[in-house]
């Protein structure tokens, strides 16, 4: 009992720690608020796929109806294409939109956070993450955020070696009432050598550690990372979680007439990245 006390406040000093740093004034050296006609392609790279990972439903492809801007507001808009061929020869039923920064903009320890509005619908999967250029998952993977088309949850998670796939380090938030998914909320995480503290609305919601993942496997958040945000679809997550297999693994039908009639929609108004001091 002592120890299992010692170390819920360790998590909870940490998440003080970090919580005021994110109130310091730091530098921002990543800032996008989509005020342009357009994506702005200095700072965002636009991913172009060809082969199913997680067994997902989708292609992810370089095109304004999939991803645009409008009302200052980034668009990632899944949309129902039956029989979409990819360059390499892949049979999809379903486009949609993923970007990152891969090689423009890179760091590594800060505060990262984006405002976000989702869509509810049973299999959706869009996300808002950070990843390292080497190998997965000894690279790192951070997701800010995950929704699986719960309106009432989203979750934040951490990936590397040994804690990879079905992680240990995954964390629910459940909205309050009538404040769900489909509002507008602030997902944010603050990364420092030792410790990741994930926010939203400003409220810590999970932390870890580094001392909690060495009983799994290395700390794999010492090196540079860049950001990504997509709008999957359906595949062994969510599916997971919904238990859907027809007609597609993880979407049911009524959430793919909400594709077709294009109202499945990730908006993003801004995503910021800043830096503090070291302590």
């Amino acid at each position: 009992m002592r120890s299992v006390f010692i170390c819920i406040a360790f998590a909870i000093g940490i998440s003080s720690i970090t919580l005021a740093q994110s109130r310091q004034k730091g530098k921002v050296i990543f800032f996008d608020d989509f005020k342009s006609s357009k994506l702005d392609t200095n700072k965002w790279n636009v991913v172009v796929t060809g082969f199913h990972v997680n067994n997902e439903l989708q292609a992810y492809v370089d095109s304004n109806a999939t991803l645009y801007v409008k009302n200052n507001q980034l668009v990632l808009q899944p949309l129902y294409s039956p029989g979409f061929v990819t360059y390499d020869g892949q049979h999809f039923d379903f486009i949609s939109a993923r970007i990152n920064t891969k090689d423009k903009f890179e760091f590594e320890y800060g505060r990262a956070e984006a405002r976000i509005q989702l869509t509810n619908g049973t299999g959706l999967w869009p996300a808002w993450w950070i990843l390292g250029n080497d190998e997965w998952p000894q690279t790192g993977e951070i997701d800010v955020m995950e929704n699986v088309g719960d309106a009432a949850w989203s979750s934040a998670a951490i990936h590397g070696p040994g804690y990879s796939g079905e992680t240990p380090f995954v964390q629910r938030y459940y909205y309050p009432k009538n404040n769900d998914a489909t509002k507008w909320h602030i997902y944010a995480v603050n990364w420092t050598p030792d410790s990741m503290v994930f926010e939203y609305d400003g409220k810590p919601m999970y932390t870890v550690t580094k001392a909690m993942t060495a009983k799994y496997g290395p700390w794999a958040f010492s090196n540079k990372k860049y950001l990504i945000l997509n709008f999957a679809l359906g595949g062994n997550y969510p599916a997971g979680v919904n238990k859907v297999k027809q007609p597609y693994l993880g979407l049911p039908e009524k959430t793919v007439k909400l594709i077709q009639q294009k109202q499945a929609k990730m908006l993003v108004d801004w995503v910021k990245v800043t830096q503090y001091n070291a302590p």
